[in-house]
């Protein structure tokens, strides 16, 4: 198998960064573009690490779905409602559910090499305005020939297999025989420990609250986010609920096996963000930052198993970095389908006490470009607060791809 691509840097560093809270399905934040939701995390990643727009060299935003008609100019005006001074380019990046950290990799290396002091990271994402398309009527309409489907479910078959996002988690309980027990243990475990971290305030620490608010950019027209009239602050994500085994175990299996929607990835709305800086930078500015960015890397696997994505990535990601799995103190893997993260874990002998312990995408929601940022900024802080030194932070990709980066704690990276 291909090791991949990736790369490694000696100082690459991720200053800050935060979310929305990530909101059900055709919830609070159905009506909100995904741009404006990226201006908004980008407003406020800017305005956490205290980093003045016109710092940054390069805007990189994450988004897959055509959310709204500008989706095509979604990172430039992500950029420019940010207060990023017109002279900075933007550009999208889309590695399905690897995007949010295929936008970290792209803005270490831009740091790296390409004479930028910081990058503006974006991911976002609206499940709800997924549209309802149809690709081949631009010459008009042919009698009992209309066809209109729903993006979003389509979206989640791969047709090279023929199987359904969920039909390849299937496969791998099949391979690695995990029963609906397993799975629905998994669940109730990410529920649990969300809601721990719901709780105890950890959450709260990277959720950058929401309300309705015009973003102004003069000389330009006005952009907004509306809320709901009925809904005032949107601050906490909430698919997180009390979610036992024995109400997981009532739920019908989606596919045919053991998945179901009870432990299966949230479908959310949400949009998260980060600044990378550049080593130089960090130091003349005698700045403190949140993780330093060591290496990261993609990888391809089998289409039908793509949920097992992870594995090659890690195992790839330590060779090329000379550490072992017992080198790292916590790794998230985006919890897309139970059946998926314990499979990675089996394969990769992972320990359960290392792993999403602050819960995953089973309890939290994957809204898929904003995820990967997500993962890492939790991990990040998540490795401040215990005191520990190295994490991982990947996905498994649709298509049949993995994706993992590296990180460190500063305050233990001797």
């Amino acid at each position: 198998m291909s090791n991949g691509v990736g790369a490694a840097w000696r100082d690459a560093w991720l200053l800050d960064g935060g979310r929305t809270a990530f909101v059900d399905y055709t919830g609070a934040l159905a009506p909100v573009s995904p741009i404006d939701l990226g201006i908004k995390v980008a407003r406020e990643a800017l305005r956490r690490a205290a980093m003045p727009a016109a710092t940054i060299g390069t805007v990189i935003a994450g988004s897959l779905a055509p959310a709204s008609f500008d989706a095509y100019v979604l990172p430039r005006h992500i950029g420019l409602y940010a207060g990023v001074p017109a002279a900075v380019p933007a550009h999208l990046v889309q590695r399905v559910c690897g995007t949010g950290i295929e936008v970290l990799m792209q803005a270490a290396d831009a740091v790296t090499h390409k004479g930028v002091d910081a990058a503006l990271c974006v991911g976002t994402e609206s499940m709800s305005r997924n549209p309802v398309a149809a690709f081949t009527h631009r010459n008009g309409f042919r009698m009992g020939q209309v066809e209109f489907r729903d993006f979003l479910w389509e979206a989640l078959r791969d047709p090279a297999p023929d199987l359904t996002m969920g039909g390849t988690a299937e496969n791998l309980a099949k391979q690695y025989r995990i029963s609906r027990e397993e799975a629905d243990g998994f669940a109730a475990r990410s529920f649990a420990l969300g809601l721990a971290a719901q709780a105890d305030g950890f959450l709260d620490g990277e959720i950058f609250p929401l309300v309705s608010e015009t973003l102004r950019l003069d000389g330009y027209a006005d952009r907004a986010i509306r809320l709901d009239r009925n809904v005032g602050t949107v601050d906490r994500d909430t698919h997180i609920r009390p979610s036992p085994v024995e109400a997981l175990a009532r739920i019908r299996p989606a596919f045919g096996g053991v998945q179901t929607g009870g432990n299966s990835s949230g479908v959310v709305d949400g949009a998260a963000a980060g600044i990378v800086v550049a080593g130089g930078w960090l130091r003349a500015e005698g700045r403190t930052p949140l993780a330093r960015l060591v290496a990261g890397v993609a990888v391809g696997c089998p289409p039908e198993v793509m949920g097992i994505g992870p594995v090659p990535a890690i195992q790839s990601l330590l060779q090329r970095t000379g550490l072992r799995l017992a080198d790292i103190d916590l790794i998230e893997i985006n919890e897309a389908f139970a059946a998926q993260v314990l499979a990675c874990a089996r394969e990769l002998g992972l320990d359960e006490h290392r792993l999403n312990i602050h819960g995953g995408a089973i309890a939290i929601g994957h809204p898929l470009a904003a995820t990967g940022l997500r993962l890492a900024i939790t991990l990040a802080r998540s490795l401040r607060r215990l005191g520990l030194r190295r994490g991982i932070a990947s996905a498994c990709i649709g298509g049949g791809q993995g994706i993992a980066l590296l990180i460190e704690n500063p305050e233990k990276n001797t």
